[in-house]
């Protein structure tokens, strides 16, 4: 007995379609009949429009009159930045409050021909609360403060290569009368590190924060005492930062972000990536007042200086990791990186014992060391014995070698996750207690010139096998 598509129930169709991922496979669905067409234009709630579409503003109409229920939209016009005729235009930002009423996430990607005027449109979408801007040369921050002052429930900005913001009054305005929990802000060059002071009550419900600079646009004006007296007042407010990115910040005596590190009480992941001026100091405060630490990723040159404070080289020791793992019992997840991997004196970085004072005091499950020239096989028969470790990432640790790998491979007890990468060191007689023994879920090997394809074979269940061309040596 036969039947008809008009006889199959609402709901059911309605499932069908929600629990298809992919959207290539929603498009061929909705091409199936006018009927699956209808529900999928109901309950489309992500779209993405890329530069393959031609003239961007006018397919942005078509679209959002199919899918009216939009809630996520990210637009791209990176590949018209030759073509400002096909980018999306001001008038593409006008209609989305009619067309796209549930709208919430909003992002625009090298959208050059967007301005102030446009983003002014953006004020009149009730329910958006995150907006991410991607290279937007046009807009200012004439712009910006039209958007959160219109915006009411805007809880997350993220501006990026955004060059004509400065840090006038929008983020004054965000923090007497913002809701905002999610704040970033990269390579934006009118906004210093220290400017974010401005966001004065607000940061008692930031939650997020993350702060890129351009190294090769580094300030180098001193701030005045009175700057790093107003975050040092602020200090309380911090508690409730449950994540802190900083990439190539000052952070150092006389720079306000120093204040940062010790106040954040409910702080759960951190990421320190070429921050000048970090000293054990700031990491032994951290380590006193933020318990609830669950990752923690520190990537460093021990032989940058900075331009701004030549006579202080970044300058960590075993001091802040040991700190660390008197302090943060809850940590799970470590990340040391280097950008050389040649070390002048090891004596004035982290060492392998540092690193083991972690794993044994605290239950760390991933654990991750790019260009730890320090750590060696000795390191790798301490990893045998960690109870907790889930997932290890070698990159360029090129004093671990097969003694050192059979040691950990023929030891652990949790281990379901190898990467190795450029680590010269080990061989396929390295990897060999992992052939045919389903120990592990996963291994990933990229740039080792001294493993084979043959010899990673029946090693995971799972593997991904990789190396460099043969120009890059």
């Amino acid at each position: 007995m036969g039947f008809l598509m008009e006889d199959v129930p609402e709901e059911l169709l309605v499932d069908i379609v929600n629990r298809l991922e992919q959207t290539a496979d929603r498009n061929s669905v909705s091409l199936a009949c006018k009927r699956l067409c209808a529900i999928d234009g109901e309950q489309r709630h992500f779209l993405k429009v890329g530069s393959g579409v031609h003239a961007a503003t006018e397919a942005l109409t078509s679209l959002c009159m199919r899918f009216p229920n939009i809630k996520k939209l990210e637009i791209d016009s990176s590949g018209r930045k030759s073509n400002p005729a096909k980018q999306l235009a001001n008038g593409g930002l006008l209609l989305l409050p009619s067309c796209c009423p549930s709208l919430t996430e909003l992002t625009l990607s090298f959208c050059s021909s967007i301005d102030d005027s446009g983003l002014a449109f953006l004020a009149s979408c009730p329910n958006l609360r995150s907006v991410e801007l991607n290279f937007a040369p046009a807009i200012t921050c004439a712009g910006i403060l039209s958007l959160v002052v219109g915006c009411k429930n805007l809880s997350a900005l993220h501006l990026n290569r955004c060059n004509k913001v400065s840090s006038d009054e929008w983020l004054e305005y965000l923090g007497k009368f913002g809701k905002l929990e999610d704040l970033s802000i990269k390579n934006c060059r009118g906004i210093s590190e220290d400017d974010l002071i401005k966001l004065g009550p607000g940061w008692s419900n930031l939650k997020r924060l993350e702060v890129e600079v351009d190294a090769c646009h580094r300030q180098s004006k001193v701030y005045e005492r009175s700057s790093v007296d107003k975050w040092a007042r602020h200090q309380s407010r911090y508690k409730n930062l449950q994540e802190l990115r900083l990439v190539n910040c000052s952070v150092a005596p006389g720079r306000g972000l120093s204040c940062l590190l010790g106040g954040c009480e409910a702080l759960e992941r951190l990421r320190l990536d070429m921050c000048v001026g970090v000293k054990d100091s700031d990491m032994v405060a951290l380590a006193l007042k933020s318990k609830n630490l669950r990752s923690i990723s520190i990537g460093l040159h021990p032989q940058y200086m900075a331009p701004v404070l030549l006579s202080n080289p970044l300058r960590l020791t075993d001091e802040s990791l040991r700190a660390i793992a008197a302090g943060c019992s809850k940590l799970e997840a470590l990340e040391l990186s280097f950008s050389d991997g040649e070390f002048p004196s090891l004596s004035s970085c982290f060492s392998q014992g540092g690193v083991l004072a972690m794993i044994q005091s605290c239950p760390i499950r991933v654990l991750a060391l790019d260009a730890a020239c320090f750590f060696d096989d000795g390191g790798m028969e301490a990893l045998g014995r960690a109870p907790y470790l889930q997932t290890l990432k070698l990159a360029e640790c090129q004093g671990v070698t097969d003694v050192g790998m059979q040691q950990l491979l023929r030891r652990f007890p949790r281990l379901t996750s190898l990467e190795l990468r450029k680590c010269v060191g080990v061989t396929d007689l390295g990897l060999k207690p992992l052939i045919g023994s389903c120990k592990l879920e996963s291994l990933t090997v990229q740039g080792c010139s001294r493993i084979s394809e043959e010899g990673v074979r029946g090693a995971a269940r799972t593997v991904s096998y990789e190396q460099d061309s043969p120009w890059i040596h």
